[in-house]
This record gives structure tokens, C-alpha cells and sequence, in this order.
């Protein structure tokens, strides 16, 4: 019998909501080529894999098509399955090694909170295809390492996208984020995240797009903490407390299934 795994509903307390991951938890690295080809074949936005290691776990992930450098809702997805399995740590947070250093979770009632680093963006001019892609007029773009941050006007404006996305598949960065304040008070802002050059055309709840858009936020609202809603088709939601470079993350998440692959790693 092969590896066991989980799949796990992140960013959200109900069933068929959030961002699904599926999570491996592994006692050695196979290859990269059977990593990712499972990633594949699991079909989800990420897929997170898990090694045990002396100070907690090495974890990666990966989407369809690509391994990413830092990925929010598949950390939450790791974090609630080794909760699940009875794996946490019998004292202080839960430790992951990743490509993005060391992130922390501490788990709090049913709400688990992610240690992440801030990643701010600038702003820049908008890439023609970013513009004609989202077929929309901004009134702000940015850019940090990994993303581009578009502002609209209005929530409606952002819920009402139908982007291009074979033309954002072009643009050079792994992903697009579009934000606009929230008419809701339950909300202080929402956004909707396209990844289509990296295999993901919109993802349903975006943690590591929060650690740019909670920066954002801050500066333009004048307050570290703040509660956001992805509007996705599957929606989902994510508050963040604003700690200078990190940003806390919190966010519940469910245990929707759990098998073996009949494959053997290689």
C-alpha cells in the first residue's frame, strides 16, 4: 500500500468550503518527479508534503504544475492533519521548515495561527496584458516578489471579474491579487487570487497572498488587525494581526477525507 494522506477544507469551519490541500505526511523524501506528478494527479490549488526532521517538520508544496516558495492555506491544510492525527508537539508551537524559513502554528480552540512573513509589495506601472487580461481599470497596481496587487473600486467590481486567463498566463509572476475595501462591516476588505501560470486559475483562499494584502491594508486603513473575505466560488475567511515583518494568519479548517495512494513513492 502507498503513502496516506488527508484532504483538508483550510480558511473554513464548514464542509465544501475553504481551499482543499491535500496533505502528505511521508518518513522520506522520494523524487521530485513523484512529488509532483502526485500533486497532479491530487488536482488541488497545493499539495503539502511532510518529513519528519529534529526541530519539527520539513514542509513543501506543490500545485499542479509547479513547486512554490511559500503557500498559506496548505500550511493551515498540514497543521490541522497532524492536529487530526495526534501529532502536535506536547509543548509550544508546531515547527515547519520551508523554502520561506521557519513558520510557527499555534493552535488556539479550533483556530490554528500561522507565523508568516510579511511580503510587501511597490507600486509599479501595470504590465498591458495585466490590464487588458482582467479587462478592468485599477486605481492602484503593485508588485512584490511573487504577486501582483490590483485595487478596485468597489467590491462589486472585483466579484464581477471574468479575466483572460490564458493572457495572465503570460504575465511573468506567480499570481495576481484583486482587492477592493469590503461594503460589509463583518469585513474589512475581500480579494480573489489568479494563478494561472502556475496551474491554479483562481484559488479559493489565498494565505500567503494575505501577508502581502494585510501590509496594504494596514498602511491605507491605519490598523493591524484586520478580517478578510477571499469571494471565491467556495469563499473563505482569514484574519491577520499585523507583528511589523510577520504577520499571524488565523484560520479554522476541516478533515474531509483521508486513503492511500495504491503507488508506491520512487
Amino acid at each position: 500500500m502507498g503513502p496516506f494522506f488527508l484532504v483538508v477544507d483550510a480558511f473554513t469551519d464548514q464542509p465544501f468550503q475553504g481551499n482543499p490541500a491535500a496533505v502528505f505526511p511521508l518518513q522520506k523524501w522520494p523524487s521530485n518527479a513523484w512529488l509532483q506528478n502526485v500533486a497532479l494527479e491530487m488536482n488541488h490549488a497545493e499539495t503539502a508534503f511532510l518529513v519528519p526532521e529534529e526541530q519539527g517538520y520539513r514542509l513543501r508544496w506543490f500545485t499542479p504544475t509547479v513547486e512554490v516558495d511559500l503557500c498559506g492555506h496548505a500550511t493551515l491544510a498540514a497543521a490541522k492533519a497532524l492536529a487530526h492525527l495526534e501529532r502536535w508537539p506536547n509543548t509550544g508551537p508546531l515547527c515547519f521548515q520551508t523554502r520561506s524559513g521557519e513558520l510557527r502554528v499555534n493552535l488556539q480552540g479550533n483556530s490554528f495561527e500561522l507565523d508568516f512573513p510579511v511580503t510587501p509589495q511597490i507600486s509599479c506601472p501595470a504590465p498591458p496584458d495585466l490590464l487588458v487580461g482582467l479587462a478592468t481599470t485599477p486605481i492602484y497596481v503593485g508588485k512584490n516578489a511573487m504577486d501582483y496587487l490590483v485595487e478596485l473600486p468597489s467590491e462589486q467590481a472585483v466579484r464581477n471579474l471574468h479575466p483572460n486567463q490564458n493572457l495572465l498566463a503570460t504575465i511573468p509572476c506567480r499570481g495576481i491579487i484583486v482587492t477592493a475595501l469590503s461594503d460589509s462591516p463583518e469585513f474589512d476588505f475581500i480579494s480573489r487570487f489568479f494563478g494561472p501560470a502556475v496551474g491554479v486559475n483562481e484559488d479559493p483562499v489565498t494565505g500567503s497572498a494575505h501577508c502581502c494584502l494585510a501590509e496594504y491594508w494596514s498602511k491605507k486603513l491605519g490598523k493591524n488587525h484586520l478580517r478578510a473575505y477571499q469571494a471565491s466560488r467556495r469563499g473563505g475567511v482569514v484574519t491577520m494581526d499585523l507583528r511589523e515583518e510577520r504577520v499571524i494568519l488565523t484560520g479554522q479548517a476541516v478533515v474531509m477525507s483521508q486513503g492511500h495512494l495504491l503507488v508506491e513513492p520512487s
